[in-house]
């Protein structure tokens, strides 16, 4: 009587399969991967933009400076980086309070807008 033998192992196909199948895991990792790092990047930048605002409202406070009306550009610097800025105030219905927004720019050339804060100042 014969017996029959089997061989096991995994075909040539199987394993061309299996390998297509890594490769597309594989770059879908890669690509989230890089994605996160971007917006980590770019959520590091939008929060010292934030701080940078802040800084200045609180400034503002401190001095007891009533900022004229109108738009005023500067520079700060933090975190080995130079900040721009725009302060726009505007008049409110209390002629002793001024609304002040402070954009924020990544950038000289005032095109990278990474925040902006509003908010009230007095005399």
């Amino acid at each position: 009587m014969k017996t029959a033998t089997y061989q096991q192992g995994f075909t040539l196909i199987e394993v061309m399969v299996a390998l297509a199948i890594i490769a597309i895991a594989l770059t879908a990792i890669l690509s989230t991967s890089a994605s996160q790092t971007n917006n980590a990047s770019y959520l590091k930048q939008k929060t010292l933009a934030h701080w940078v605002a802040l800084n200045e409202i609180t400034e503002l406070r401190i001095k007891k400076i009533f900022p004229d009306l109108g738009d005023k550009k500067g520079s700060t610097d933090m975190a080995n980086h130079t900040w721009y800025w725009i302060r726009t105030t505007k008049a409110t219905e209390d002629k002793d309070s001024r609304q002040v927004k402070l954009t924020v720019y990544a950038n000289r050339d005032y095109t990278r807008n990474l925040t902006h804060l509003i908010a009230y100042v007095s005399r």
